[in-house]
């Protein structure tokens, strides 16, 4: 049998505090690792990335660190008194009561549902109070684990909820008293669709990037608030203890919607048409009261926001992975929206990025950079038990053969080949994906038909952008309309499809395609031009162009630029084929480079993100910081060009030159001088990650004031 989840061995009482918050985690680290329940610097980095991802100070002197991760072996709960509160983020000021929820990464829902309780405690001032009271750690553990696992049976207990008896997990209201108090009948269902006289009833779903303690927090400080002003109030928590979702006699009786989530909920079609106010996850801790009152004024007012209809219809509960939600982020601002689909295409194009790129970076390191030239036939005509010689091709000075044969050939090529079959689906995923962000399923097809445009029109990855869009628009628009019923069960899987694959792959070969490929001539005869005479400045626009859509028509139009004049042998096509190579590469080092110097501005995803960049930037592969630019276009892609024109100004200058058209570091042996080519990339790489963080620092300080002016109460 596991131990509790506190004991006094987890409990320190009036210690005076080592330093600044992080110093107070390590401390707590040190207090759960030493019981044997945690590896300390595995637990001490979890709860550190939790708190650079989300500042866990709370209104009432508490912070509430926690995680869940691999090193923790046992779920625990330490807690820390300090004798001189530390700033953990809270808006009211430092906290002196520090209380950690660790769980392993694997923690059944039990375990979840009763840390979700100690959570719900947490809002309650008396349940602190005792706390600050309590003058042994035996004490603390005890009034702790009587929140959490209180001793008496359930037929022992009052009917009505006390203050420290646990919420059910989902944070519904269930017993008698409540039901008299809110006007439920015995057995659960709705008797009226108010409280008491006009008074509505309300819903809410709460949910956090973790699911642990936020989630429950808002939920139990919204059902506090609606019990002090006499209204019922129901609450869907979206957690990791689980999804209870709400009934359809719940949703039929309300009167609006609060939505505290700091991440996307699932099932927002089901309250299609319902008043709707949203906000980050902690105003409901700080300001359930505000929030109350909003969505009580707000289901009086005939002109309130509401829930959009999705494809999913009303009523019915949706899945946990929200198959059935509609379109996604219904009920959100459109900017929201529409920054909320580019970054669900962002997701779903990461394993395109990372596994094809991966594969051909290694499709050169092991046959070498000529590999590019030969790969599709040595591996499609070549076997392991037919293994290819050296293969000939049309090289910068005419016809060469492949520096390696045989073995090294053949697996170089099958990498390389699948790799570049990966990288082809990048824009089509892309572009599906945001279509899907936008207007869920009917949306996919006609976004991925969509992307599949934009590359054979060479409109690339700002063209995936903008007929993934089009299409999410489209059929979204599709998706509001009220066919007849005979056409309806037809509207999703045909209609919407085929009308906006029409329309989107219309408008592409139509209108958009010629205009890009007249631009994309423009810049290759501007180029042209410039050669010779102004090297260093034909650098900085090279090195503009190679960052200002990665890998989409200007950035494709400098690569073949160079590659066509590698057929000239000449010293000046060699550089400025080493000026384009060397100017890709700076954007994803950039990016893997400020992910870890500034690891707080960057989402989890986009640290993993940056991790994976650094190999594809020392493979030429400038697709690796489209996930950051796509989320972040406005900082990101200028600090990005800056970097590389002063790396394709140094190449230039330092009369850097490449054979190689293709491999980044992979095929130094085809670059002279490389120490010239490598300073030009550190040093665009420094200037370029020097100021994407600065941008970013600047850009986080002023949202944090806005947030601040937000949610301070009028």
């Amino acid at each position: 049998m596991s131990a509790p989840l506190m004991t006094p061995e987890l409990v320190r009482l009036d210690v005076a505090p080592p330093g600044d918050k992080h110093a107070v985690i390590g401390m707590m680290a040190d207090l759960i690792a030493a019981t044997g329940r945690a590896e300390r610097d595995g637990l001490e980095a979890g709860l550190l990335k939790r708190e650079e991802s989300f500042a866990t100070g709370m209104p009432g002197g508490f912070a509430i660190p926690h995680c869940r991760t691999e090193a923790v072996h046992e779920a625990a709960l330490g807690l820390v008194r300090l004798s001189e509160p530390v700033d953990f983020g809270a808006p009211d000021g430092p906290a002196d009561l520090i209380i950690a929820i660790t769980a392993p990464a694997g923690t059944d829902d039990q375990h979840l549902k009763l840390l979700a309780q100690l959570s719900r405690a947490l809002i309650r001032p008396e349940f602190l109070a005792a706390l600050r009271a309590a003058s042994t750690p035996e004490e603390v553990s005890e009034l702790v684990m009587g929140v959490v696992a209180p001793e008496e049976k359930p037929e022992e207990k009052p009917e009505g909820k006390s203050a420290t008896e646990p919420s059910t997990a989902d944070g519904v209201s269930s017993t008698a008293a409540d039901a008299a108090a809110t006007g439920t009948t015995a057995d659960g269902t709705v008797s009226d669709s108010t409280a008491s006289g006009d008074t509505p009833v309300l819903l809410a779903i709460t949910s956090c990037p973790t699911g642990i303690a936020h989630t429950y927090m808002a939920a139990e400080s919204l059902e506090n608030a609606a019990k002090d002003k006499g209204i019922e109030l129901h609450v869907e928590t979206q957690g990791s203890g689980g999804i209870t979702p709400f009934t359809n006699e719940q949703i039929a009786a309300a009167g609006a919607l609060i939505i505290a989530a700091d991440v996307n909920v699932s099932g927002r079609d089901r309250f299609a048409g319902l008043p709707v106010i949203e906000h980050p996850v902690k105003r409901a801790i700080s300001h359930a009261p505000q929030m109350i009152d909003e969505a009580v004024a707000a289901a009086a007012d005939p002109s309130a926001r509401r829930v959009p209809a999705g494809s999913g219809g009303k009523g019915g509960a949706a899945g946990a992975g929200g198959a059935g939600a509609g379109a996604p982020g219904a009920g959100q601002s459109w900017p929201k929206r529409i920054q909320g689909a580019v970054m669900t295409g962002v997701s779903y194009m990461i394993p395109f990025v990372a596994a094809g790129g991966l594969l051909m970076a290694l499709g050169f390191l092991i046959a070498g950079f000529d590999v590019a030239f030969v790969a599709q036939d040595v591996a499609t005509t070549s076997s392991l038990s037919s293994l290819p010689g050296h293969i000939s091709y049309e090289g910068p000075t005419g016809a060469v053969q492949t520096e390696r044969a045989g073995l090294a050939l053949y697996l170089g090529a099958v990498l390389f080949t699948l790799g570049n079959l990966g990288m082809g689906f990048l824009v089509a995923a892309l572009s599906g994906y945001i279509a899907f962000g936008l207007a869920g399923r009917p949306g996919i097809a006609p976004g991925f038909i969509g992307g599949a445009v934009s590359v054979l029109v060479g409109a690339g990855f700002l063209g995936g952008l903008i007929t993934g869009l089009l299409a999410g628009l489209i059929a979204l628009w599709f998706t509001t309309l009220t066919p007849p019923r005979w056409l309806a069960g037809l509207m999703p899987v045909v209609i919407i499809p085929l009308v906006t694959t029409f329309v989107v792959g219309g408008l592409m070969l139509l209108f958009l395609g010629r205009p890009l490929a007249a631009l994309m001539t423009a810049l290759q005869d501007g180029l042209s031009g410039m050669s010779g005479s102004s090297a260093i400045l034909l650098g900085v626009i090279i090195g503009l162009m190679m960052c200002v859509d990665l890998g989409g028509p200007v950035n494709k139009a400098a690569y073949l630029f160079a590659t066509a004049g590698l057929s000239q042998g000449t010293e000046a096509s060699f550089q400025i084929m080493a000026a384009v190579m060397a100017a890709g590469m700076v954007p994803p080092l950039a990016m893997a480079l400020s992910t870890v110097v500034r690891r707080r501005l960057y989402s989890p995803v986009e640290r993993e993100n940056g991790a994976t960049a650094w190999l594809l930037g020392a493979a030429f592969i400038s697709e690796g910081a489209i996930p950051f630019a796509a989320a972040d276009p406005l900082r990101v892609i200028p600090s990005m060009m800056t970097g590389g024109a002063v790396t394709g100004a140094l190449v230039m200058a330092l009369g850097v030159g490449s054979q190689a058209p293709h491999g980044g570091v992979f095929v130094a042996f085809a670059i002279s001088p490389m120490w010239g080519f490598l300073l030009a990339i550190v040093a665009g790489t420094l200037v370029a990650a020097a100021l994407v963080t600065v941008l970013k620092e600047i850009s986080l300080r002023r949202s944090a004031t806005a947030t601040s002016a937000e949610v301070v109460p009028a």
